[in-house]
């Protein structure tokens, strides 16, 4: 905008310099005659342009009274907005959009963490966080319902610390049973829950005998190595209270396949 002003004016100075030199000539010849009537004129304009400023300044002193009143007001900690005030969030609230994670229901030791949705079944999965000796979070399992038809009845997904021997798998034990070995899929520095910032996903499938297994269940355990210490074991306990409600209110809540 300024340089454009600038050329603007230049060139209107270049125009309007032989109407001066004609305007300046004009004015010698009648200096005599208009002189006074000039004077008169231009006394009357600059009062008037005086009064102008005058009024303008005070306008302009007024306003920025004004502002410095207004900002006055709001700096030096007067009576704040009601929609500055927070009126603090419960406990374990969640956001109420569309995508936003929340826990829907407790079952014991697990919880049916599910995503909001505009319309139609949440998606959920049956979660637990697991803690080593001293109480640590060092891992968690979370298990989602599969399309009928398929060998696995249900899905389960385990992050494991990236510290973790990844050539050992996950060795899963369900009370004095069978011993079954899980390979892990990836790592990720990013994450695969706000409670672990990184990890190791092993997915695993479980056909209805395991989810039996679990249900029938007290206790579980998965085994993993440590990759800085590869000839020792880190046994994680998966506690299975809850587990059959919980299993159950997934299925009846999955989305329909």
């Amino acid at each position: 905008m300024f340089r454009h002003l600038t050329l603007s004016t230049a060139l209107a100075l270049v125009l309007a310099g032989p109407l001066a030199a004609q305007d300046a000539t004009a004015t010698d010849e009648t200096a005599t005659d208009e002189t006074p009537t000039d004077d008169a004129a231009t006394g009357e304009t600059a009062t008037g342009e005086t009064a102008t400023e005058e009024t303008a300044t005070g306008e302009t002193d007024a306003g920025a009274a004004t502002e410095t009143t207004d900002g006055a007001a709001t700096d030096g900690g007067g009576a704040p907005s009601i929609n500055d005030l927070s009126m603090g969030t419960p406990e374990g609230a969640q956001a109420d959009g569309p995508g936003a994670p929340y826990v829907r229901e407790e079952f014991g030791d697990w919880s049916l963490r599910c995503l909001r949705v505009e319309e139609g079944a949440e998606p959920c999965t049956l979660y637990q966080l697991l803690l080593d000796e001293d109480d640590n979070p060092v891992a968690e399992i979370a298990l989602f319902p599969l399309p009928e038809g398929s060998e696995a009845v249900a899905g389960a997904n385990f992050v494991a610390p990236m510290e973790t021997y990844l050539p050992a798998g996950l060795r899963l034990t369900v009370d004095s049973g069978e011993t079954l070995t899980y390979p892990f899929t990836f790592c990720s520095q990013r994450g695969f829950s706000p409670l672990l910032s990184s990890g190791c996903l092993a997915r695993i499938g479980f056909d209805q005998a395991m989810v039996d297994r679990f249900k029938r269940g007290a206790a579980a355990q998965i085994v993993i190595v440590p990759a800085l210490a590869p000839d020792q074991q880190v046994v994680l306990d998966v506690s299975l209270s809850g587990f059959t409600a919980g299993f159950d209110a997934q299925s009846a809540n999955a989305p329909a396949q």
